[in-house]
């Protein structure tokens, strides 16, 4: 099965990290804070001023490419939680993409990634 997203999907999402700052609150290195062995392989904040599913602003991972282009998104099943999210990579190379997606699902949540195409 193939996922097809239009361009405008990813515009939007574009549209929404140029207006809205991005916040990195757990840069590349550091440690999470309820998981101490878990080390970020990227920078990872959120979207000021936007709301997911939970309530806080939508995640983000900045990668080692930097700017501001969503080149990806990961999709989420959290098993304990009940839950499941969207969290925009955001100038993500295919290295911290399978670096992200590695982290993700060695404990008990699902990941997927969704890349871009262009």
């Amino acid at each position: 099965m193939t996922l097809n997203f239009t361009g405008d999907f990813w515009d939007a999402l574009d549209q929404l990290v140029a207006h809205c700052p991005i916040v990195i609150d757990r840069p590349k290195g550091s440690a999470h804070p309820r998981y101490p062995a878990m080390i970020y392989p990227v920078d990872y904040g959120y979207l000021e001023d936007t709301t997911s599913g939970d309530g806080a602003g939508i995640d983000v991972w900045r990668g080692s490419e930097g700017g501001t282009r969503v080149d990806a998104i990961s999709c989420s099943v959290d098993g304990l939680k009940r839950d499941a999210e969207i969290k925009l990579l955001i100038g993500c190379t295919p290295d911290d993409q399978t670096m992200i997606l590695a982290q993700m699902n060695s404990g008990v949540m699902r990941t997927v990634i969704v890349r871009r195409d262009e």
